[in-house]
């Protein structure tokens, strides 16, 4: 059996019980980050084996982790924070596991976007996730262009590093609508800003540091 395991998003509290049982009765963990999942797998003074699987060896190791569960061991797959496979890794090792006639299952949980969403003031009832934009300007405002007749709420991520540029061209592409600007979810920083994109733009901190959210409104 595969099981995609939820972890929280920075507060650790957040952990389901399942996902602790799930944590604790599987053979082997497959991490994102080994590091990070082993403290996270320490705190709760689970001692698992892990196989490191992230976007850069996945093509790789998801053959090995595939003849594993055909050998009839359990795996959970988890990423730094947050759910499996939504802008993080997963994707390929489920369709690999599904055409592989393996059982797939998954302990829900935290998902950031979600959460920034629904704490975002603007429409929930139709939303589109984007993910990560393109890093260079040219790139990111062709990706943003083709969301600027969407009618939906639109959902980014986005690096401290590159927030600024990416703000300054959603206000190229969309006008100056309302938005909100989620970043820390759950953890010690937390904070929700809300208003014009203009605003957030000329209210953004000198040197942003964390992990963000932005959410825009759709075309009206």
């Amino acid at each position: 059996m595969l099981y995609l395991v939820a972890t929280p998003i920075g507060n650790l509290g957040d952990i389901s019980l399942r996902a602790l049982e799930v944590l604790r009765s599987v053979d082997y963990v497959a991490s994102e980050d080994t590091r990070k999942t082993g403290r996270l797998l320490a705190h709760f003074d689970i001692k698992k084996q892990q196989i490191s699987f992230h976007e850069h060896n996945e093509w790789r190791v998801c053959g090995k982790i595939i003849e594993l569960l055909k050998d009839g061991k359990s795996v959970a797959l988890v990423t730094n924070a947050g759910t499996p496979g939504i802008s993080d890794p997963g994707f390929t090792l489920v369709r690999g596991a599904i055409e592989a006639g393996i059982e797939v299952t998954m302990i829900p949980g935290a998902a950031a976007f979600v959460m920034a969403v629904v704490l975002s003031g603007l429409a929930v009832h139709s939303f589109t996730f984007r993910g990560y934009p393109p890093r260079t300007k040219s790139k990111r405002r062709k990706f943003l262009d083709n969301d600027r007749e969407s009618p939906h709420t639109l959902i980014y991520y986005e690096s401290p590093y590159r927030l600024k540029g990416f703000l300054e061209d959603a206000v190229f592409v969309f006008g100056d609508r309302q938005a909100a600007i989620a970043k820390e979810l759950t953890k010690m920083f937390e904070g929700v800003r809300r208003g014009r994109l203009s605003q957030l733009l000329a209210e953004l901190e000198e040197r942003p540091r964390g992990e963000y959210v932005v959410v825009i409104a759709g075309a009206q």
